[in-house]
């Protein structure tokens, strides 16, 4: 009797604790609406003020715009409003071809970033480089400038210019760079070739739909050609799409194996990417090159092969964007980029500020500034490659590359170190 007394009064604790939690969580649903309606009622009587009292005519919807660009760009370097125009160029650019510079960017710190110069384009050939703070674009200073803003000034009809003026830290004053504009189309992947007898190399620029297929396709034929290691240079990749991202790090580890995660404030927005199949290439060793440059796409999939154990990491801490965000329409035709969730590795590691730490930090040195001034070089530099056709463009480019003669000088002992064990 005293038992069942004792459970009686448990539950009806019980009870009393649940209706007293869900009438503090009602309350405090409502305690936040009436705080938010207040503090509208404060904007409301702002704008009012403003259109009765401020010494011009305003509008409105130029006030509201206003106070959504403030409000967005408050939040984080990547949330912002996107007005019509803006909207429909963002729009446009996923079509991957453009008039431009060639250059990723974001607003850090109030400033215009340059994430990464693209290979190969007007920024790149330039000598513009990642952390760059563009201080003025055509002599107009770029403070306050949105991300749209400034894409939108540095975009233009191929064949015309734009300078930009940047500040780049450890330089003694600013820089200047005059850059033509030219057609941009990103080639996602690039020198897929055999560097060393059994080594192969490929340096992927971007994420786009058809990587996958296109990596699959040049590993597939790398290792027809007798490759057992390989390196994949992700070095100045800005990033790209999210599942692209996963898709590539899926060729090379094993099904099941977690490759990225989602976490935001809703349950919608907590997604994990798991591999869908084996690996054609669980046997060929692998380093992944990474610089101050690699972002996104590029630190998902450093994160996810080096949790694996499935890649050494070589080079310098990625970039740190480890956010995604979403494109939200409003009614008018604008719209609102919002960072709804972060991106963590396979072990729970946060990407976003963090950035992926290399196994082996090697600091980029440039050696074909040093062959100018005539210092002596270690004679690994022209032996690594065992190749003096100065007629190959790859040779001349990489053959003075310390951070990939660093990544094939660990492949090649790893492939000692296994085959001693076999």
């Amino acid at each position: 009797m005293f038992l069942k007394s004792k459970k009686l009064i448990f539950l009806i604790l019980l009870f009393t604790f649940s209706l007293f939690f869900i009438g503090s969580t009602i309350k405090s649903d409502r305690e936040t609406k009436d705080q938010t309606y207040k503090e509208l009622s404060i904007f409301a009587d702002a704008i009012s003020i403003i259109q009765n009292q401020y010494v011009d005519d305003t509008m409105a919807k130029g006030l509201v715009y206003g106070a959504l660009k403030g409000m967005l760009s408050s939040l984080d370097p990547y949330s912002e409003f996107l007005p019509q125009q803006d909207y429909k160029d963002l729009k446009e650019s996923t079509e991957g071809r453009f008039g431009g510079v060639g250059m990723e960017i974001a607003i850090l710190d109030g400033l215009v970033t340059v994430i990464s110069p693209l290979e190969d384009t007007p920024a790149w050939n330039a000598g513009v480089k990642t952390g760059d703070r563009i201080i003025k674009i055509d002599d107009k200073i770029t403070k306050d400038y949105t991300i749209n803003e400034a894409v939108r000034v540095l975009r233009g009809i191929p064949g015309t210019e734009v300078k930009i003026t940047a500040w780049r830290q450890g330089a003694s004053e600013l820089l200047e760079f005059n850059l033509v504009r030219a057609m941009i189309k990103v080639e996602d992947l690039r020198d897929m070739r055999i560097i060393e007898p059994g080594i192969g190399y490929a340096r992927l620029v971007e994420f786009s739909e058809q990587t996958p297929r296109d990596l699959s396709n040049a590993l597939a034929n790398l290792q027809k050609q007798g490759m057992r290691a390989f390196v994949l240079d992700v070095r100045n990749n800005p990033g790209g799409l999210l599942d692209v991202a996963a898709k590539v790090a899926e060729i090379f580890l094993d099904k099941g194996a977690i490759i990225v995660s989602t976490k935001g404030r809703i349950v919608s927005q907590d997604l994990m990417f798991y591999s869908k199949r084996d690996s054609k290439y669980k046997d060929v060793l692998m380093v992944v090159l990474v610089n101050e440059g690699s972002a996104s796409g590029s630190e998902i999939l450093a994160g996810a092969l080096q949790d694996h154990g499935r890649a050494i990491i070589v080079g310098r801490k990625t970039f740190g964007k480890g956010s995604v965000q979403s494109i939200i329409p409003l009614s008018d035709g604008s719209a609102v980029k919002l960072t709804t969730s972060k991106y963590f590795t396979p072990l729970g590691r946060t990407i976003q500020g963090e950035g992926i730490e290399p196994d082996i930090n090697v600091e980029f040195i440039n050696l074909a500034g040093l062959q100018q001034q005539k210092v002596n070089l270690p004679e690994q530099i022209s032996e690594t490659f065992g190749i003096e056709d100065s007629t190959d463009l790859f040779i001349q480019r990489y053959r003075v590359d310390n951070q990939l003669i660093r990544a094939v000088d660990v492949l090649k002992g790893l492939v000692v170190y296994r085959d001693s064990q076999q």
